[in-house]
């Protein structure tokens, strides 16, 4: 029987984005190759939670052994082969906790913690590495202090986890953003009208104001500047009017804020608390059209609105990721082999580099609305780029 140095737990929480497969494979391949086990969590916490420690029990849905052959497949891929979740297990609802576990807890909300902590000993894992946003790595915080051994890597469309200027996703969401806005051109320019494009963003405005800033949308609105769609509709009236194909774009986070108010889809939360955003952009859209006469002599505009949503999480990562999940997954495994733990992987400054894991429990990183975002002109600053980090943040 093979023996080992130890045993590598690694698993992906949260929303799927392109260069999840990418950093499992590199943490997989560095790690065998410095002679550990990667077991894959599935489901995120999730797995963690429902695996029963049972050597006779039937767990296959629940972690899996992870080989060379395995990550080399899917870390071309785009999603996450071990799957995931919004499980959190500090506040795990009655209705889903596992059967095994329901004599011990059988409150609304549980604190499940403690059975983690089993399954970690019960599967031998002696180091830990999430890979997620916020929520995903407060709950990895969480085993920190309860002394796992823990290094995260930072993982969200919206770039608004602390302590890095990368997440993994950011990338391609930026990039397919660009794409999509510049196709969706061709119709908003054939029919005259306003383009309004929902994109990602519930609390940071990144994905919204980096494609803008790259020629892909006349103006955005993001979640840290509320805006007034009055405002907003004479500056895209103006806009269509002065471009010769007649036809104006904006960017829309779903995290905005019309007249102080964000759009939800329904009453209901996630475990971490999140009601699930959206229909933003066809709320402006309807606003502008009924606006647009009083800025157009009388005569209103058609106005299309589209949301991107899924079709930007979809698919394989462009190639910021696959090169930075790559060097994520490899920093966790230099941070494991000189025994360092509790701290966050990724970017700063242009240097890949790590922080204290606390910093995930900090506020998000948002946009420096002085610094990057004119108020007045619903648009990106572009001055003073001297000194300023590649993606603004």
């Amino acid at each position: 029987m093979a023996t080992h140095r130890g045993t590598i737990g690694v698993l992906t929480g949260g929303g799927d984005v392109p260069g999840l497969n990418p950093a499992i494979r590199a943490v997989t391949i560095r790690a065998i190759r410095e002679g550990y086990r990667v077991i894959g969590i599935r489901r995120g916490w999730a797995g963690l939670v429902d695996t029963i420690p049972d050597k006779d029990a039937d767990n296959s849905n629940n972690f899996q052994v992870l080989d060379e052959d395995a990550v080399n497949r899917a870390g071309r891929t785009g999603g996450t082969f071990l799957h995931s979740s919004r499980t959190r297990p500090s506040h795990l609802p009655g209705d889903v906790v596992p059967p095994h576990l329901r004599d011990a807890y059988a409150e609304d909300i549980n604190d499940v913690t403690p059975a983690v902590l089993k399954n970690l000993e019960y599967l031998g894992i002696d180091y830990l590495i999430p890979i997620g946003g916020d929520d995903t790595l407060s709950y990895g915080y969480r085993l920190h202090t309860e002394g796992v051994k823990v290094v995260a890597i930072p993982k969200t469309m919206d770039n608004d986890v602390p302590g890095t200027d990368y997440c993994i996703g950011f990338g391609t969401c930026v990039s397919r953003t660009i794409e999509m806005a510049n196709a969706l051109r061709s119709t908003a320019g054939s029919h005259e009208r306003i383009l309004v494009i929902e994109v990602f963003g519930r609390y940071s405005g990144f994905t919204a104001l980096l494609p803008t800033m790259a020629g892909a949308a006349d103006r955005c609105v993001i979640p840290e500047h509320e805006f007034d769609i009055e405002h907003l509709a004479e500056l895209l009236v103006r806009d269509r009017n002065r471009n010769p194909s007649l036809y104006s774009v904006v960017l829309v986070s779903e995290g905005a804020a019309m007249s102080g108010e964000r759009s939800f889809e329904g009453e209901g939360t996630d475990q971490y608390g999140h009601r699930r955003l959206g229909g933003i952009g066809d709320r402006v859209a309807a606003r502008l059209s009924e606006l647009s006469a009083s800025y157009n002599n009388g005569r209103r505009i058609n106005v299309t609105s589209q949301r991107l949503g899924y079709l930007i999480r979809s698919g394989a990562p462009d190639v910021l990721d696959s090169v930075a999940p790559m060097a994520f997954g490899n920093l966790a495994l230099d941070l494991l082999l000189k025994g360092t733990t509790g701290r966050l992987v990724g970017l700063r400054n242009g240097v890949y580099d790590s922080v204290p894991l606390d910093v995930v429990d900090g506020p998000h990183k948002v946009v420096d609305v002085q610094k990057y975002y004119n108020k007045e002109r619903l648009r990106p600053n572009y001055e003073t780029f001297d000194g300023t980090p590649l993606f603004l943040s």
